[in-house]
């Protein structure tokens, strides 16, 4: 069954396809669609199960939610986008270059990771998935995840920032979660994926985000032929949320430069 992604689709100009972190939707792209909009056609889709989104029925993977990006972005007449991703959205976005580079202008990756899980991260994730399945609320990320989703900075000084991150968790479907958690555990490696691409990459990582290191974000741009890196101060994993204004100019100027090029 093909998974038809509900979007939120705002301006006009260059497409940018944000795909969002886990657990939460298309919803925290808030300030990205109204910054950007002006000079980009921003569009921001529910991931499968997520959001407006429904799930389906294909076996967990990151491939599966790839394809249905990618179906997204044919279905609106686009020929490329530059396609930016947060997180889980980051691994997304890699197998879309890897399966369908040929819809990529540039690409975003934002507190995100080219390696595989490690067999700890992979363990919890399914611990994850079956207590989400079994309880049928998202409890466990709430105690678990939620945490390690913003920086210190953002804890102490934006509970504003903090209480509306709390509040897209709360709102995820529990299977949607599950299956997402799976489809991570079993992703491989994308490090041969970065090697081979061939279009423009911008790098970004908070310089307080736990779950993807500074390292981590250095070994992806060391790894792509065209990248530039980019360390967002104060801000955790979630730096597209937690320093809105520093991640929509960075991505304006990646944007605005590949659309140079290509004229």
């Amino acid at each position: 069954m093909t998974v038809q992604l509900y979007a939120r689709d705002v301006g006009s100009g260059t497409p940018l396809v944000l795909l969002h972190a886990f657990p939460l939707s298309s919803a925290m792209w808030l300030a990205q669609r109204e910054a950007l909009a002006d000079r980009f056609r921003v569009i921001t889709p529910d991931l499968r199960g997520f959001g407006g989104s429904v799930l389906g029925a294909e076996e967990p993977s990151i491939d599966a939610m790839a394809d249905d990006v990618a179906r997204l972005v044919q279905q609106r007449g686009l020929q490329r986008a530059v396609v930016g991703g947060l997180s889980m959205g980051g691994y997304v976005a890699m197998a879309l270059c890897r399966r369908h580079p040929e819809l990529v202008l540039g690409a975003v990756l934002a507190g995100t990771r080219a390696g595989a899980d490690t067999d700890p991260v992979r363990e919890r994730r399914l611990r994850q998935a079956e207590r989400l399945e079994r309880e049928g609320t998202v409890q466990v990320l709430v105690e678990e995840t939620l945490p390690a989703l913003v920086g210190p900075t953002t804890f102490r000084q934006r509970a504003l920032v903090y209480g509306r991150i709390r509040g897209l968790v709360q709102a995820t479907p529990p299977q949607a979660a599950a299956w997402a958690q799976r489809a991570m555990a079993g992703r491989a490696e994308a490090f041969e994926t970065l090697r081979n691409l061939r279009v423009p990459a911008l790098v970004m990582v908070g310089d307080e985000d736990a779950l993807a290191t500074e390292d981590e974000a250095r070994l992806m741009a060391d790894a792509l032929p065209n990248a530039e890196l980019l360390v967002i101060p104060r801000a955790g994993h979630l730096c597209a949320v937690e320093q809105p204004d520093l991640f929509n100019q960075a991505v304006a100027e990646f944007a605005t430069a590949l659309a140079r090029t290509t004229h």
